[in-house]
């Protein structure tokens, strides 16, 4: 019998609203709904159906002043949603009704934001390198911490006691937490480190460097089991599927890479028409949602994103 091939013969779908480009695509906990965060100073969420066709309806988030940079939904609730804005604030928002219910003000343009993995606290990350938890349930900062080197991704392991940050440096910063006592410094790269992901099962980390590589860790060991290699320009957004088997990954390259995580092997690539800033894969399934640069024939914004995975466009 002929081995399968894995995302042969699967559609992508395009979602229009935004007026400016999607920095952030982000599902919730449940995988039904899709979040989309943008330089036009909105998020918009969106029902995804799989095989449901006709015109999905959209909720439009408005409240930032500046461009919603990056996003993240409650891990334990499917209609709570953190926006982080370069206005210096982070909210939260009702995905329901669209209501903004809380909101912080920063001291920076906030870059990156990420939720611990049982809901109780928020990391935001700044352009000036500082890192702010906030206590999600009384919506203020407990832990305020400036870092002297470049710090970009970052993100908690599935238990909650570790933190990870990227940095410029080429490494990879492992903190304990609560106390964010350093822990590791690993060496990942030869160039910096842009993003991370962490395996849904909790055995790896994935990180994007600007070397073009991504490299797999071995969370108990802390070592690095295997370089992913299709990509040749600086990696910008990785996402690990919901089983662990897969990793999609994406650059300024006009395709996004879906390798096998077991091997490292390239299964599958999806054509894409511009750099691209942000992909994630569905919580439940593999549907795989994806936004970049893209610019109409006159070389404006698109304003678009897409989904890829469904077995029909």
């Amino acid at each position: 019998m002929a081995e399968t091939i894995p995302f042969k013969n699967l559609h992508s779908r395009e979602y229009q609203g935004h007026k400016k480009k999607v920095h952030s695509v982000a599902w919730n906990c449940s995988g039904t709904k899709l979040a989309s965060g943008s330089v036009d100073q909105t998020a918009r969420i969106w029902q995804i159906e799989p095989h449901g066709h006709g015109k999905v309806k959209d909720v439009e988030l408005k409240g930032h002043t500046d461009s919603v940079d990056q996003l993240c939904w409650d891990p334990k609730h499917a209609e709570l949603i953190a926006t982080a804005s370069g206005d210096k604030t982070v909210r939260l928002w009702d995905a329901r009704s669209g209501k903004c219910s809380q909101q912080v003000e920063l001291s920076g343009e906030n870059i990156n934001i990420t939720y611990k993995p049982d809901g109780t606290h928020i990391a935001v990350g700044n352009r000036d390198d500082e890192l702010t938890i906030l206590d999600v349930r009384k919506f203020k900062p407990i832990h305020k911490r400036k870092f002297n080197y470049e710090v970009n991704e970052i993100a908690w392991n599935t238990g909650g006691d570790m933190f990870f940050l990227t940095t410029g440096n080429g490494t990879v910063e492992v903190l304990a937490y609560p106390s964010l006592q350093a822990v590791n410094t690993l060496n990942a790269h030869t160039a910096g480190c842009y993003c991370i992901a962490i395996d849904p099962l909790g055995r790896y980390f994935a990180v994007g460097s600007a070397d073009s590589l991504v490299s797999l860790w071995s969370i108990k060991e802390m070592l690095c089991l295997r370089t992913f290699t299709k990509l040749e320009w600086p990696v910008r957004t990785i996402s690990f599927n919901h089983t662990g088997d897969y990793i999609a990954s994406a650059s300024e390259d006009l395709f996004i890479d879906i390798a096998y995580v077991q091997t490292g092997r390239s299964v599958h690539q999806i054509p894409c028409r511009a750099a691209m800033n942000s992909v994630e894969w569905n919580p439940k399934q593999n549907l795989l949602a994806f936004a970049g640069d893209d610019k109409n024939k006159y070389q404006a914004d698109e304003g678009v994103f897409r989904i890829f995975g469904f077995e029909s466009a």
